[in-house]
Order: structure tokens, then sequence, then C-alpha cells
């Protein structure tokens, strides 16, 4: 029973082997074929926001366009077949889902990676709604109230604590 079980794992591990053999052999022998895959990091951005792009399969480099952002060039990276580059995102980029082409140094066929980030509208954090500066006239008029209010509150009390003592 011993023997059939390692029997059947020795043949399933040289038929994986078998099977990725001629494509690795097929990948190292060949000249690349151009841009393979494209990675845009982070997937979701705000306007303004730098985006990382890795694109494999460029080995001298390339440029990076988009509707989002102006177009990015693609550097080297290393010994490797992979090239990187940042792109910042326009201001005034449309909220929703932009595509990514690249065309590689040396490769006349660019590759597009369709919905490759999302740009999200931008957010006026830490003014809770408001638009203007400073305090306005209402502001101005509640807080002289709550003031009147306690300096009478306070001459009330006082007062009385003076009629207590008398009697």
């Amino acid at each position: 029973m011993r023997t059939t079980r390692t029997l059947a794992a020795t043949a399933t591990a040289v038929a994986a082997l078998g099977l990725a053999a001629p494509v690795a052999a097929a990948r190292d022998g060949m000249p690349p074929v151009g841009p393979s895959n494209i990675v845009a990091l982070p997937s979701v951005i705000a306007r303004g926001g730098q985006l990382t792009i890795t694109v494999d399969g460029c080995p001298q480099g390339g440029t990076a366009t988009s509707d989002a952002f102006k177009p990015t060039s693609l550097t080297p990276v290393g010994g490797s077949s992979t090239a990187k580059g940042t792109a910042t995102i326009d201001r005034n980029a449309r909220p929703g889902a932009h595509s990514i082409t690249v065309q590689c140094t040396g490769f006349s066929r660019p590759l597009t990676h369709p919905n490759a980030f999302t740009v999200i509208g931008g957010v006026r954090g830490g003014l809770g709604g408001s638009t203007s500066t400073g305090a306005t006239p209402t502001d101005m008029a509640i807080g002289g109230g709550l003031i009147a209010v306690a300096v009478v509150g306070g001459a009330v009390f006082w007062m009385r604590r003076r009629a207590e003592k008398r009697i």
C-alpha cells in the first residue's frame, strides 16, 4: 500500500515537472515578447496622488499614458525585464475607473490595462462642511449672549449669597 502511494506521488510530481519544463525552456530561449502585465498601486487614489506603475516584459523602459495623468516615463528595474514609473494624478481627473496604456521601447505593440485604477473625488477634510473662515456674525451673537447670561447668573447668585449672610 505504501509503495502505491509513493509511486502515485512520484508520478504526479514528474508529470507536473514535465509539463512545466517546456514552457520554462521556451520562455528562457525566446526573446521577450513585450509588455505582459501592468500593475498600478494604489488601485484607488485621490486626485493629486502618486500612482506607481510596474510593467513586466519591458526591459528597456517605455512610456505609460492615461487620461488621468500626463505621459510618464518607465525606467528599467535592475537587470530584470521589469520597468517602473511614478505618475501624479491630475487635479481635474474625473472620478471613476481609468485605464493605462504602456508602450515599451523596442516593441511596436502597446498593452492596455482597462480599469487599472480608480480616482476618487477630493475631500475637504477637517473643515466640517464650513466654507468661511473665522467666526460669523451669528457665532459672535451666540457667544455674546452666553457670556451675558453667565454674568447675570453670577451676579444673581452673588447677591443671594450676600442676602443670606445678613439674616
